[in-house]
């Protein structure tokens, strides 16, 4: 019988202090980062940031979120202002509250702000093995508050900002700094509050991500193909959409769809009225774009042999699993015992398995047949494994790695 259902969530529909307005002066910007200084407060500040993914190319913030005891809720928008440079002291002095930070601090770092300690509110559910850690779930649960979403993927970068967003913005960070407290009490109680601190210091710590190898071939559909002149015409295409994309700040999916790139390589156009008579670059935006397109085709169907790219990209480290039954036998059994176990141990510790360990890391673990536990703890700690993590995994991968 299901247990009875508690009381509704109190719905959260305006902020505390009504509707704001968002900050554009440079001279206002410099006066909240004086009070800021000046108040003594050094108590946790609250941060959110909303971008234009799915309508810009960049990934920059168009909108940045704070609250902090001394301020209440600010919401600045930082177009018209050519950073937050000046906000920069008086955060750093404070813990930053965010939730998954890993998706802000690109963002936030770019406009001057980077922090010096953080907590993840995010991140703390899945360390607490709670089932839903999304904000508006997690907010529920532990604060027994309903947030409205349904603007987080709007187009902030548009002008100007319905009320309904920046309420929407205003009440994000309005919730933080209690969902934090109420997430360090949980974590203390289950005494996983230091791996998450572990946590939050490595996301401070972590260098930016390196440039992926070949980012064309993560095109939708391109594992279909496989031959190397249709590879080359994808790449070609893709290079042509991301400078175009780029020059006009516009998202590349808004200018040509994957599904058009791959269309061409299969099709193999050979002219602009050729190319037009597919479907997808049928549509007057494509036709007004049909020589960019064709030419960057044509120059990829000129290429020689010798500049074709190969069909696959040259792995660094183990072959993908599929493979490895063929490959090496005896790291696919082991890999298969090491599901098991931390499967089993992520279950009686509450975490999940990609928190507990990095799957990319079980695998080099499995793959390389280590010969002691120490040799397995080593590999985890050059993957950069926590050491919560190295003392939590190490020992179940070794039962099942070292023969």
């Amino acid at each position: 019988m299901a247990a009875p259902a508690g009381p509704p969530p109190v719905p959260l529909l305006v902020p505390r202090d009504g509707t704001l307005t968002p900050l554009t002066d440079p001279i206002e910007l410099q006066r909240l980062a004086t009070r800021m200084t000046g108040s003594g407060d050094a108590g946790p500040v609250a941060l959110d940031a909303e971008r234009a993914s799915g309508f810009r190319y960049s990934a920059r913030a168009y909108l940045v979120q704070l609250r902090r005891a001394d301020v209440g809720s600010v919401l600045i928008d930082p177009i018209p202002l050519r950073d937050l440079e000046p906000l920069q002291p008086a955060l750093a002095r404070s813990e930053w509250v965010l939730h998954a930070a890993s998706q802000d601090l690109p963002c936030l770092a770019e406009i001057g702000l980077r922090p010096r300690t953080l907590f993840d509110t995010e991140l703390a559910g899945r360390i607490a093995g709670l089932p839903k850690v999304g904000l508006g779930p997690l907010v529920e649960q532990m604060l027994g508050l309903g947030l409205e979403k349904g603007h987080g993927a709007a187009d902030w970068s548009v002008r100007p900002l319905p009320a309904a967003w920046l309420n929407y913005a205003a009440l994000d960070v309005e919730v933080l700094l209690e969902l934090r407290e109420a997430m360090i009490s949980e974590l203390d109680a289950q005494g996983k509050l230091d791996w998450a601190r572990e946590e939050f210091a490595a996301l401070v710590a972590a260098a930016p991500p390196a440039p992926r190898v070949d980012p064309w071939r993560r095109t939708s559909g391109i594992h279909k193909i496989r031959d190397r002149r249709a590879l080359a015409v994808i790449r070609a295409l893709w290079q042509a959409r991301d400078a175009y994309a780029s020059q006009r700040d516009i998202a590349p999916h808004r200018v040509l769809p994957d599904t058009a790139i791959v269309a061409a390589a299969v099709a193999a156009p050979t002219s602009v009225a050729d190319l037009v008579a597919l479907p997808l670059f049928a549509g007057r935006g494509q036709r007004r774009q049909a020589d960019r397109w064709m030419a960057a085709i044509a120059a990829a169907q000129r290429l020689p042999e010798s500049a074709l790219p190969p069909t696959k990209t040259p792995l660094d480290g183990p072959p993908p699993p599929a493979r490895w039954k063929e490959k090496n036998p005896d790291a696919a059994e082991r890999l298969a015992a090491a599901r098991q176990a931390l499967t089993a141990l992520g279950e009686a510790v509450k975490v999940p398995l990609e928190n507990m360990c990095s799957p990319e890391l079980v695998r080099r673990v499995c793959w390389s047949g280590a010969g002691s536990q120490r040799e397995i703890e080593q590999i985890l700690a050059d993957g950069g494994a926590r050491q919560w993590q190295i003392a939590l995994v190490a020992g179940p991968l070794a039962g099942v790695v070292v023969r």
